[in-house]
């Protein structure tokens, strides 16, 4: 018996940003500290690359927050970093870049770092994803030309691009404890 293909597509409809940090002497609870810190321990997380379908909405993580339901099967862009060095500061960065063109899609791009600031962290993820973007629409991205500083926003060829980041940034204690420190972009449907 041949089987139809189902037509019917999963594409997100609204998104919002969430960050989280969490300290423990196990890896894997600091992980799960940092997943409640950031409002999403509930849900059995699914990660997935970085696209931001055309027409999805970016809203606030507290109205976010109220579609979440315990169990949820839930897709996020998601960046991690943990360690348990004393004295090492982490940093976990989600980037956007929106097209002007509400018909077009966007890119997420996720950063882990060592040794960068919130700033710092959230600024290299911005630019990955506006590469990422670049290169699928086929364009040269050379961000010093790019980066229109009086705007704040990204001109590539004639296409305007926007920009945002959550960056999550913490700097591991003395005490040998494990911290995960995440940033991600929930989407809902």
């Amino acid at each position: 018996m041949l089987l139809k293909p189902n037509k019917e597509l999963i594409v997100p409809k609204k998104m919002f940003f969430t960050k989280g940090v969490g300290t423990h002497k196990a890896e894997l609870r600091s992980f799960e500290l940092a997943l409640r810190d950031a409002g999403v321990e509930r849900c059995n997380l699914v990660q997935v690359s970085s696209i931001l379908p055309p027409g999805c909405r970016i809203i606030p993580r507290s109205e976010g927050a109220k579609e979440i339901h315990p169990g949820m099967i839930t897709f996020a862009v998601m960046a991690r970093s943990s360690s348990n060095e004393p004295y090492r500061l982490i940093a976990a960065s989600i980037g956007c870049a929106v097209p002007a063109d509400t018909n077009a899609y966007g890119y997420l791009s996720e950063h882990h770092g060592f040794g960068q600031n919130e700033k710092a962290s959230g600024d290299f993820a911005e630019d990955l994803a506006v590469e990422m973007l670049a290169s699928t629409l086929g364009l040269e991205f050379d961000e010093e030309k790019s980066w229109d500083e009086n705007k704040e926003i990204y001109q590539l060829s004639d296409k305007i691009v926007r920009t945002s980041s959550i960056t999550q940034t913490a700097v591991i204690g003395s005490a040998g404890l494990h911290t995960t420190v995440l940033a991600a972009a929930v989407f809902l449907f």
